[in-house]
Order: structure tokens, then C-alpha cells, then sequence
């Protein structure tokens, strides 16, 4: 088996693997010429494992005409006036190199919205200010999950030191946004709020959100933030419903805005959502892909989105490695502002109801399904092996 960093040599040398599998969704390689193009397939298990592969839309030749120019990201101004860009970069599980060139290349697309973890992926986002500069960016990090056992003094500290930390590391004296992660306790959760809230009034970051919070976490937050989380960060795709369960209603009725990752699942590609009927037939209608389907479809619904750089993703690894893969497909997730789906077809992908998913699949195990709380059979049927 090969793969990720194996498989992208392949992709820079022109030769993709065959992967064989049960589902199956065809791509092509970024060498081709069209019209002599190679047919490869990979499965979902493969996806999710971190083999690399080139969907069609990647190529050149197959992005709209004017694709390579920069384009302009549509913005929802924050409380305290604060610009946040509604698509963002998701850096996760990129290695700190190609961390560094996902910024370099999300921004020459016109994506300056960099949404980040505080590990390899922050270091990656130095790196690159330390060469360029921040300027221009909209810098979104994440606090390190609590552990469980932990009290909420100690949890609110360790928030602090890790916020003083990454600013350091980042070289910057604040960030644009600071995003929790949630908490089985509800005492700890308020006690990193106060934390992040007192963050923002020192400067060190310009507003406060919130990751994969389900009702039980946001209900807890808000019975004791003085500052209300400007965003909750959770999965939606196709066939979730764009209500997520209840979850954004939720959320959104309380002033609480939604940021969703996972377009094309979590926590890998869903090859029954890129092989789908209905996306397939609607994108030919629009000259473009099941993939860039699925993502107009949650901008569309009123989400802002952080976009994986490649469908080259899987648990805990992504790939932004050097070529034409990664700079082609953060161009094509750009010009998602360019066109649109027309009501019609709004209503059908409203209505599909498979691959369903939890909003709050990464949550704590204080939120029903979180991948903490499936058991090794379920996290071994999330990942394609049974």
C-alpha cells in the first residue's frame, strides 16, 4: 500500500496509483493532457488513510476560465467590527512545510483566512510570516482540548500559558480569533471561556469562538459568558441537512454564527458524497465537480467553510505538497463566489439524507457520537473498514 507522502512523489513524477476499492469515484493525473487523460480510482478507506490522489477539477485545464486570478472573499463583520472572511484554509493534519506552502498558495487565491491548530500546523504559519509578514491574513487558532480529570483552575491556566505560548511561537501580538475546544465539564468549559474572554480584552486576539459545541456545551457557555462565542465550529456536508440536526438553529437563535469544516466529510472524504448522482448531474449542469458542489451547497445555506487544500486527506494527515495539486485546488475552492446553485437544486440537496454525520463528530465525550465515546467498531465503520 502507498502512502501519503509516498504517493504524492508519484503525483509530482505523473504517476498516480491505482487504488482499488468497493466505492470508487474516478480522477485524473495532473500531467494529463485532456482528451488523453488516464483514468485512476481510489476508495474512501484509501482517502482516509492519507493516499494522495488528483481529482479532474485540480487540473488546469479544467478550472473556469480566470481561475488563476485572485479573488475576493466575502466577509461577516463580528462584533467590534471585526472582518472574518467566510472561507478559510483548514491547515489541519498538513506537515509544518506544507503548512507553510498552503498559506503561501491559499493566499495568492485570494484565501487569507487561516484557520490552524497549535502544533505543526502553527509552526508551519510562522514560518510563513516570519518570511512574508501577517499582514493581509485573518489568523484563527484553536485551545488544546482539556484533558478529562482536570479542574477547572488548572484548565484555565493552561489556557492562558498556551495563548501566551502560540503568540510567541507565531511571533504576533494577537490573533484574529481564538476558538475553544469543548469539555465533558461544564465548570471547565466556563472557566477557559473566562480565559479566552480575558484574551480579548487584553489584545491578544480580536474576537472568540467556539469548536464543535452541541447544545449541552453551548448552553453552558452562554450561561456564563459575559462575551458570547461569535462562531461555533462544527461538520456539515450534503446529506446532514442543512439544519445540522438542529445544531445551527440552535446556535444561530442565540446570535451564535456557523463555521463548518467537513464539506466532503469527516474525517475523510465520503466517497458516497463525491460519487453522488445528484451532485455529479448537477455539476455538469455547471460545468463543475461533485466536489465544488458540495461546497457551494454549504455557502450557499449561509456557513462560512475552512476547506481542506486536496480531497488528499484522511485521519490526522492532509497534503499541500509541491506542484500543481495544492495551488489548483485552493483556486478552484476560491472561485466558489463565482457562481451558484439555482433554488431548484438548493431544495434537492436539502433533501438528501445520506451520508448523514454528527455535527460534533470531534467533540468531548459530553456530546452524544463523539468519536471519544463510538468504541473501535464504530470509529472502524466511520473509517471504511466495516
Amino acid at each position: 500500500m502507498c502512502h501519503h507522502a509516498a504517493c504524492a512523489v508519484k503525483i509530482l513524477e505523473g504517476k498516480v496509483p491505482v487504488i482499488k476499492g468497493k466505492h470508487q469515484h474516478e480522477v485524473l493525473r495532473a500531467t494529463d493532457p485532456v482528451g488523453d487523460v488516464e483514468q485512476v480510482s481510489f476508495d474512501r478507506r484509501s482517502a482516509l488513510l492519507g493516499i494522495a490522489s488528483t481529482p479532474a477539477w485540480w487540473t488546469a485545464t479544467t478550472l473556469p476560465a480566470g481561475a488563476r486570478n485572485v479573488t475576493t472573499i466575502p466577509t461577516w463583520t463580528l462584533d467590534g467590527g471585526v472582518e472574518f472572511p467566510i472561507l478559510a484554509l483548514n491547515t489541519v493534519g498538513l506537515t509544518m512545510e506544507d503548512a507553510e506552502r498552503a498559506v503561501r498558495l491559499a493566499q495568492e487565491a485570494g484565501i487569507t483566512h487561516v484557520d490552524f491548530h497549535p502544533d505543526r500546523e502553527r509552526d508551519g504559519v510562522a514560518k510563513f510570516i516570519a518570511s512574508s509578514g501577517r499582514e493581509g491574513l485573518f489568523l484563527n487558532t484553536k485551545i488544546r482540548k482539556a484533558p478529562p480529570g482536570i479542574s477547572p483552575t488548572e484548565a484555565a491556566e493552561a489556557t492562558r500559558r498556551q495563548i501566551d505560548e502560540d503568540l510567541g511561537i507565531l511571533g504576533v501580538d494577537s490573533v484574529d480569533m481564538l476558538m475553544l475546544r469543548d469539555s465533558a465539564d461544564c465548570d471547565v468549559i466556563q472557566a477557559q471561556w473566562a480565559a479566552l474572554e480575558a484574551a480579548l480584552a487584553a489584545g491578544k486576539t480580536r474576537s472568540i469562538g467556539v469548536i464543535n459545541f452541541c447544545e449541552f456545551s453551548l448552553s453552558c457557555v452562554l450561561q456564563s459568558a459575559v462575551v458570547k462565542p461569535a462562531i461555533n465550529y462544527f461538520m456539515l456536508h450534503v446529506g446532514m441537512g442543512p439544519d445540522a440536526h438542529g445544531l445551527r438553529s440552535f446556535g444561530e437563535s442565540r446570535g451564535v454564527r456557523t463555521f463548518a469544516y467537513g464539506a466532503v466529510g469527516e474525517p475523510g472524504p465520503s466517497d458516497e458524497l463525491l460519487s453522488s448522482p445528484v451532485l455529479r448531474r448537477i455539476g455538469a449542469a455547471h460545468k463543475r465537480s461533485a466536489e465544488e458542489v458540495a461546497l457551494r451547497w454549504v455557502l450557499q445555506n449561509g456557513a462560512a467553510v475552512s476547506v481542506r487544500p486536496t480531497t488528499a486527506f484522511g485521519l490526522g494527515v492532509s497534503t499541500c505538497t509541491e506542484g500543481p495539486t495544492c495551488s489548483l485546488g485552493l483556486q478552484a475552492r476560491a472561485q466558489s463566489f463565482e457562481w451558484s446553485l439555482t433554488s431548484e437544486e438548493m431544495a434537492e440537496l436539502n433533501s438528501i439524507s445520506s451520508p448523514d454525520g454528527n455535527p460534533t463528530l470531534f467533540s468531548s465525550t459530553g456530546c452524544p457520537g463523539s468519536w471519544g465515546s463510538l468504541g473501535e467498531e464504530g470509529k472502524a465503520a466511520l473509517l471504511g473498514n466495516k
